[in-house]
């Protein structure tokens, strides 16, 4: 019997790893170009002399988990809430009320405080925390 072994060597190139290089360079190129600025025109803006800063009457609006309700501090009750921020928001230019959630309350919750801004043409931000 001829048990031959093949001798010859044959050239090869792994590219097991050229799949993660590409990856790890196309992440790379999505995050740059989210953060790069979008706005490619270049402006010299005018300057002025003075500077002049707007102090709007801030209004926080606060519920807590037992949906007990906050305006500015002071307690609430729900059916009051239209009334009160019309009293807190008159004759305030373009009124707008930082809205502060417990994380816990439902989705209704801020959509019926939501629909309540938009009734009234008041402006709602709503306050986070950053973390996790």
């Amino acid at each position: 019997m001829n048990f031959r072994r093949k001798k010859r060597f044959e050239a090869e190139v792994s590219t097991h790893s050229l799949n993660d290089i590409m990856f790890f360079l196309l992440l790379f190129f999505l995050i740059i170009s989210t953060v790069a600025n979008p706005s490619v025109i270049k402006v010299l803006l005018p300057k002025a002399n003075n500077n002049q800063t707007l102090n709007k009457k801030q209004v926080t609006l606060t519920i807590n988990k037992s949906k007990e309700y906050y305006l500015n501090d002071k307690l609430i009750v729900p059916a009051d809430l239209e009334g009160k921020i019309l009293e807190e928001t008159a004759g305030v230019p373009d009124p707008t009320i930082v809205l502060r959630m417990d994380a816990e309350l439902t989705i209704q919750d801020l959509v019926d405080i939501l629909s309540t801004g938009t009734k009234l043409k008041v402006r709602i931000v709503m306050a986070t925390q950053t973390g996790k």
